[in-house]
């Protein structure tokens, strides 16, 4: 392998609600990249990505050649994402052609967390379940934000193998009378309910007024915010079920989860949780996790863990460049 280049990169997280940036360098062999700068910038205050990353470089005031962008998405091969939970369209082609780049790079934003996994500090996490310490194997990373993103991290002897996954689409499976009433009434909206249509900021409030429907009464909250401090202020208590149902089906997902892909660690990241830190502790999360029946006794050995998202996507995000190919040309 080369030597990296010295010349600084953006490195961008880009989420359905928030974009991350940073200008970052390659580090020392063996060090992490080094953060330069970093921006965060609200999607919706800016027409396309297109805008906010020159807006960020002319900030900077260094030239940039490359970017690398983290974001949740499908990528074609014309070069466009599909994506259902970005306010505009997303094309790097686009970006490199209005912004005069040699190259913009894509790649799955819980794929970059993935890479990331490796610079998560003790007192960056929250342990929920498990051993401090997991076993040497896959590692499963997921959140839900705008949607709900999942990539799992696999050892091997050289570098670390990433899988990027589609797990969110996947169909919301539920274990109680409750939520198969919420799940009859979403049903009764849609002919596929994801698990990112429950497990996200939307799908929490899909949930509340798929609860307000079951408990007969009209919804009183119009944004996934408004819920969750209603719950969390104990005021409402329709609000609070709401969200004490989102922590069960979180658990049972990611358990079904650790169990499809082999998991020995699971980090949750990013989006609504880190605002649900103590609720999440104290809700059937880990009851849920565990409850799979001949299996429960395994997934006692997984540790599951709540992550600070913080730069990690930008770290991610550049890590994976710095590992390519596209970085040794």
């Amino acid at each position: 392998m080369q030597d990296h280049p010295s010349a600084p990169f953006i490195a961008a997280d880009v989420g359905g609600t928030h974009v991350r940036l940073g200008l970052v360098q390659a580090g020392a062999e063996g060090a992490p990249p080094q953060v330069l700068a970093y921006s965060k910038y609200r999607c919706a205050d800016h027409p396309g990505l297109h805008a906010i990353l020159d807006d960020f470089i002319q900030r900077c005031g260094t030239p940039v050649r490359e970017a690398v962008i983290a974001s949740a998405g499908y990528p074609l091969a014309d070069g466009t994402v599909i994506t259902a939970n970005l306010p505009w369209p997303l094309s790097p082609v686009a970006i490199r052609q209005a912004l005069g780049l040699d190259a913009v790079h894509l790649i799955n934003d819980f794929e970059a967390l993935a890479h990331a996994a490796a610079q998560v500090d003790a007192s960056q996490v929250l342990r929920l379940s498990g051993p401090d310490t997991p076993d040497i194997g896959p590692i499963l990373i997921l959140g839900p934000g705008t949607g709900l993103g999942a990539a799992v991290w696999i050892p091997t002897g050289k570098r670390p193998i990433v899988l990027p996954t589609e797990a969110g689409q996947a169909a919301l499976a539920v274990g109680t009378e409750l939520e198969l009433q919420l799940l009859r009434h979403m049903l009764g909206q849609r002919s596929h309910v994801s698990v990112e249509q429950a497990l996200s900021g939307p799908g929490l409030l899909n949930l509340y007024n798929a609860m307000c429907a079951v408990r007969g009464i009209a919804p009183a909250h119009a944004q996934p915010g408004e819920v969750t401090a209603a719950a969390l202020d104990g005021g409402d208590p329709v609000a609070r079920e709401t969200l004490d149902v989102f922590c069960a089906l979180l658990g049972s997902a990611v358990g079904d989860m650790a169990l499809l892909y082999g998991a020995q660690g699971v980090f949750l990241a990013g989006g609504i949780l880190p605002h649900l830190r103590q609720f999440l502790l104290h809700s059937d999360f880990v009851h849920r996790f565990l409850n799979k029946g001949p299996m429960r006794e395994a997934l006692e050995r997984v540790s599951v863990k709540l992550v600070e998202h913080g730069q990690l996507g930008v770290i991610g995000a550049a890590r994976w460049f710095l590992q390519s190919d596209f970085s040794e040309k």
